[in-house]
């Protein structure tokens, strides 16, 4: 707002001063014009009555130019006087000849009357010129000879005027400008600080101090402004505290309805357990029933596990136990624990490491995350082969597992880490999975300060990659390993 002030302040001065010079330029010209007209002809008709004077007649007309000159070189401060001589040219007061425009002459030897010209006067001593109005016509001796006669009245007390008027119009439009500078900054003062605390109001608001208020002065927009913002305040906190206990009450009816499952869920499974064990001594059905039962009561028990995994990640509870742990090793046996399933499925399982890759890790959640990713890359593989790749650098280590299934869409990239969400949900789960697998895996992967990404396109498998600090001190800022395949990436490069 100063800055806008001063510049659009500065730009109507300056066109305000350079009008006012202009018009008080044109009238002091302009009266300058009508002043030396009325003294000219005054002049012309006193030299021309001097000339033709009785007195004058027995006298060389020389001479009596001369004369007239010498008349003018006594008003040297109102006029110049330039007389073309029979002989030579007659100049006053030291002017040059070249005073008197080519122009002007061309006109008093070809009319009759008194014309008039803008020049400037140039001084025989080398000073500066000045603008003057040249005016010339012709004087006539009392035989009718012709000397043409130039009057030259210099606008030195004009120029000085409008220079004065010039270095009064610049100073006070300083001052002016100046002035308005300053009102422009106490108007702004009174109007950015309210508007300053607001955006401090509403930033304390954003992080968390919801219980920050506006002052409130007087009956003004600012005053409503800041009527709204507390209103807006207490309407946010109050949504805020309602989300707050509605989350607290679902994380605990959560959390004690997994608790409370967990027992009668601990008898049944017992029971299905000895069922199933039985089935052999039953009939068929009965034994098909066995074992569907056992299996289903086997998925039932990993879901409830899982919710409340995810009940102690919404809590804020989870907690790490840190162990300086080869990830390679732990990798390759996660793999060999697979490879069985792996088997079953028809699918190869490929394990590649870069060497050794140690880090600060809780070993139990960082198993949970690679089984969770092996077991839906076989699942979802097409009995194509997966490969697990790992590697590290000075600051991270990485576990890529590669597909190449059913892959899915770009878009779906973050959606796969959603609670319950499926690929494809038409498709048949091989094993019985909860639909939080990668929704903890994500959460595990956080805890430790690390990433958990996906890439995949439809008919192209995917790949995940697990990337965790060595340090959990230390902020990621990149990984040994790219998101997207290597085979992909030396395809598109060749």
């Amino acid at each position: 707002m100063l800055v806008t002030t001063l510049l659009s302040s500065a730009i109507v001065l300056a066109l305000a001063g350079l009008m006012l010079m202009q018009q008080a330029t044109a009238s002091i010209v302009e009266t300058k014009k009508a002043t030396s007209l009325a003294e000219a002809t005054s002049i012309h008709s006193f030299m021309q009555q001097q000339l033709r004077a009785p007195e004058m007649r027995n006298i060389a007309v020389t001479e009596q130019l001369i004369r007239l000159t010498d008349l003018a070189r006594a008003q040297a401060g109102q006029y110049k006087v330039v007389i073309q001589g029979p002989a030579s040219i007659l100049v006053s007061s030291g002017i040059t000849p070249d005073s008197v425009p080519e122009s002007l002459r061309r006109e008093v030897d070809d009319g009759d009357g008194l014309f008039i010209t803008p020049t400037a006067v140039g001084y025989s001593d080398g000073s500066p010129t000045e603008p003057a109005w040249a005016i010339g016509t012709v004087l006539v001796d009392s035989v009718g000879e012709r000397f043409p006669v130039y009057y030259i009245f210099p606008m030195t007390s004009e120029v000085a005027t409008l220079d004065a008027l010039r270095d009064a119009v610049l100073t006070t439009g300083a001052a002016i400008l100046a002035a308005l500078t300053l009102i422009a900054y106490l108007v702004t003062v009174q109007v950015v600080r309210p508007v300053r605390r607001a955006s401090q109001t509403a930033l304390r608001l954003a992080s968390g101090n919801l219980d920050e208020r506006m002052a409130v002065r007087g009956t003004d927009d600012i005053a409503s402004l800041a009527v709204s913002m507390n209103q807006m305040a207490d309407d946010l906190q109050e949504r805020i505290r309602e989300l707050e206990t509605l989350s607290l009450v679902q994380r605990r009816f959560v959390s004690d309805v997994s608790h409370e499952l967990r027992t009668p869920l601990t008898t049944i499974k017992m029971a299905a357990d000895v069922l199933h064990e039985k089935r052999s001594s039953f009939e068929p059905v009965t034994a098909r029933t066995a074992e569907l039962m056992s299996t289903e009561i086997d998925r039932f028990d990993e879901m409830l596990s899982d919710l409340l995994e995810i009940s102690r990640f919404d809590a804020g509870a989870a907690t790490l136990t840190l162990d300086e742990v080869d990830l390679t090793q732990l990798v390759s046996s996660e793999v060999e624990a697979q490879r069985a399933f792996a088997e079953s499925q028809d699918t190869q399982l490929l394990f590649e490491a870069d060497g050794p890759a140690t880090a600060q890790v809780d070993a139990r959640r960082i198993r949970r995350i690679l089984r969770n990713l092996i077991v839906n890359a076989i699942e979802h593989g097409e009995q194509r082969p997966v490969e697990v790749h790992v590697a590290s650098d000075d600051t991270a280590v990485a576990v890529t597992v590669r597909d190449r299934g059913v892959g899915f869409s770009a878009a779906q990239s973050a959606q796969v880490f959603e609670r319950f969400w499926r690929a494809d949900p038409s498709r048949t789960r091989i094993i019985g999975g909860s639909g939080l697998g990668l929704s903890i895996a994500l959460e595990d992967a956080r805890l430790h300060g690390g990433w958990l990404t996906a890439w995949g396109r439809p008919g192209r498998g995917a790949q995940f990659r697990l990337t965790l600090p060595r340090n959990p001190e230390h902020e990621l800022t990149s990984s040994p390993l790219p998101v997207i395949p290597t085979d992909l990436e030396a395809r598109r490069t060749s």
